[in-house]
């Protein structure tokens, strides 16, 4: 891809160590978070690269916990891809059942690389789902990082406005409450659309090129396609690649 020709990137990696994509050398599958982490620097590194000098990078990314010795995990009636018969040991300097901070460990390297990290955004999920665990709260929310490309950029303020009671609207905050969305397929973690109209909104115009890195099911494509933007989205597994196809009329 040409430099300089992408004005916003909207994308979730996989998560490490909780999915098997079925994806040789696939990204979330290290055995040590370090080798994670570098890899997806490298992916964005390239982002940055093929962003437009104003542009803006989005980044969603979740957290886990370590596993605790486990090696592997059993399927998951719901999510097929939760089933892996491989469970990446307890990065060095934790504990067992420590939260990793995964997304903050994500974020401090990218600011070193050159990245400019411009906020943190708490996805609060108001439907999320419970959890079995009974010695800690149960987790509803992720976190979306923004990124720029230079100290100024593009930033559509009064595009992301929230409504308010009197119709006049304010300044976006950094906690959005957006409900997870089912949906039938074979991809299970699917951005709700709302989430990534945002983030689009803010990142980019009418005409503008968005690039999600890892496509998935295709939701960046179905909303730049709602929203009048171009879109260029990367997927390796066919299955997935194909369920976008489908859900953006290209089959």
């Amino acid at each position: 891809m040409p430099d300089n020709s992408v004005r916003c990137c909207i994308t979730s990696p996989p998560y490490w160590g909780l999915r098997d994509y079925g994806i040789e050398n696939q990204i979330g599958a290290e055995m040590e978070l370090n080798d994670f982490l570098d890899k997806l620097v490298e992916v964005f590194r390239e982002v940055r690269r093929v962003l437009t000098d104003d542009g803006t990078f989005w980044l969603n990314i979740g957290d886990s916990f370590t596993s605790g010795g486990r090696t592997w995990r059993q399927t998951d009636k719901k999510n097929a891809a939760r089933g892996m018969d491989y469970r990446p040991p307890t990065p060095e300097g934790l504990k067992p059942k420590d939260l990793i901070g995964v997304p903050w460990k994500l974020a401090f390297k990218l600011q070193e690389d050159g990245w400019y990290l411009r906020t943190d955004i708490v996805w609060h999920k108001p439907n999320g789902q419970p959890e079995s665990v009974k010695d800690r709260p149960t987790r509803t929310h992720e976190f979306v990082f923004m990124f720029s490309k230079n100290e100024r950029y593009f930033y559509g303020v009064d595009a992301v406005k929230e409504p308010t009671a009197d119709g006049k609207g304010r300044r976006r905050r950094s906690v959005w409450s957006i409900n997870t969305r089912p949906f039938r397929g074979a991809h299970f973690a699917v951005f709700p659309p709302e989430l990534v109209q945002v983030c689009m909104l803010g990142g980019s115009e009418e005409g503008d090129v968005v690039l999600d890195p890892f496509f998935g099911s295709g939701t960046v494509g179905l909303v730049a396609n709602e929203l009048g933007r171009n879109w260029i989205g990367i997927e390796l597994n066919e299955e997935y690649a194909d369920i976008a196809r489908e859900r953006l009329n290209l089959s």
